[in-house]
């Protein structure tokens, strides 16, 4: 396949929900990216929310339509999956019906898209797993699992249709060969493309406070809870700090929060619970769907950033931290092995509060140290994932799967 990147391209990117999170970080970056790359760039999907959404996407950078934001999220708090496969197929079948061929289409997180998009043959599909849904899904009751059953196939199979499938780890690689095992029988393999961040939005730090920042969307299996419980044990009589005075220290826990959803509703009431049986809730504060500009500043007044999630599959609140100038305590799973160096620009440790709470207290005691390590990873995001080397790769990958069909 030839490795040119001069050609000019039609693209249309398709991703479910225009909203703030790592996902939607990673297509704006890549609307960004290949924009800037001299290509047409179209974003369609079926929910933008101009006030709750990253700013590039209302800025003009590149086009973006909704299809179907009539359509349900939910029935009855039920089928959420039946109805984010329903929307993206009537985002697709508008973008079939309604517009001229692309060139190449980037769709992620919904499969069901692709045989919908490859009806027209001239147009390539690239897909982007960030996980298999599949294993998002809770399969814990035999009405959940016959629920799950059609839709979980059709994951696997759409998938495969696709010209070309990007994951954004080794981690969440060998996930997928382990979870499509027929896909992996024939040979169908996914190439690694990791997220990067835009380290030129973060400025060096002059100062910092003692204030411990976590930054995560309102959903159980970010596991925030651990970082309010790895908190609490710094701050109790028996604490790993026990001898020193950390009165002035404080937690911040920001992220993406939508009232639509029952379980962000609940999951920040019951962190909020937690704070007070744990008596810290004086020294914690939430924030609900911050800017990306207070975001910044709230990097850069902390000590360190706090990432709980375990098994997460890559996580980009690392590298945002990191590219901050900040050392990032994160879980020794997943994606944060791959983009944290232990000990060098952040400490990956065991999901318990006391790992958690030892490796704040080594941070606590030793500033200079917190400061060492931040510099260390501003420079290995700069060299490792930053937006302008995540965008040459892209645009390789889209050029080249174009080409294919000519060569």
């Amino acid at each position: 396949m030839a490795k040119v990147t001069s050609s000019k391209l039609n693209i249309a990117i398709i991703h479910p929900d225009l909203g703030i999170g790592g996902a939607e970080r990673l297509i704006v970056d890549a609307a960004v990216e290949l924009a800037s790359q001299g290509h047409k760039v179209h974003v369609f999907t079926a929910h933008h929310d101009k006030n709750r959404c990253f700013e590039e996407t209302v800025a003009g950078t590149f086009p973006v339509t909704v299809y179907g934001s009539f359509l349900p999220r939910h029935i009855f708090y039920h089928f959420h999956a039946l109805c984010a496969y329903l929307r993206c197929l009537f985002v697709a079948f508008c973008v079939l019906f309604m517009w001229h061929s692309f060139d190449v289409i980037l769709a992620d997180q919904v499969s069901v898209v692709i045989p919908i998009l490859k009806i027209k043959r001239s147009t390539k599909v690239v897909f982007y797993c960030h996980f298999p849904d599949l294993l998002l899904a809770q399969h814990s009751t035999f009405i959940r699992r016959m629920y799950r059953k059609p839709i979980d196939y059709a994951e696997e199979i759409t998938t495969g249709i696709a010209d070309l499938i990007l994951v954004n780890s080794k981690f969440t690689a060998s996930t997928f060969a382990n979870t499509f095992k027929y896909l992996d029988a024939k040979g169908i393999r996914p190439a690694v493309l990791y997220p990067a961040v835009n380290v030129d939005q973060f400025n060096e730090p002059s100062s910092f406070k003692l204030n411990f920042l976590s930054i995560n969307r309102f959903e159980r299996k970010k596991n925030i809870q651990l970082a309010i419980s790895a908190f609490a044990m710094l701050n109790s009589p028996e604490g790993v700090l026990k001898h020193k005075d950390i009165t002035n220290a404080s937690l911040t826990i920001v992220g993406g929060f939508d009232k639509r959803l029952k379980e962000n509703v609940e999951y920040l009431e019951e962190l909020k619970d937690l704070a007070e049986k744990e008596g810290v809730s004086n020294n914690i504060k939430f924030i609900t769907s911050c800017s990306t500009a207070e975001r910044n500043e709230l990097l850069s007044e902390c000590l360190c950033v706090l990432y709980t999630p375990k098994d997460e599959h890559f996580g980009i609140v690392p590298l945002e931290a990191m590219a901050a100038y900040k050392p990032v305590i994160a879980c020794n799973s997943g994606g944060p092995v791959e983009s944290i160096k232990n000990g060098v620009t952040g400490f990956l440790c065991d999901p318990t509060p006391l790992e958690f709470s030892l490796a704040m207290a080594k941070l606590i005691s030793d500033p200079q140290e917190a400061d060492n390590m931040g510099r260390e990873a501003r420079r290995h995001v700069v060299e490792s994932f930053s937006t302008k080397s995540f965008g040459q790769h892209l645009n390789r990958y889209l050029v080249d799967i174009h080409r294919g069909k000519e060569d």
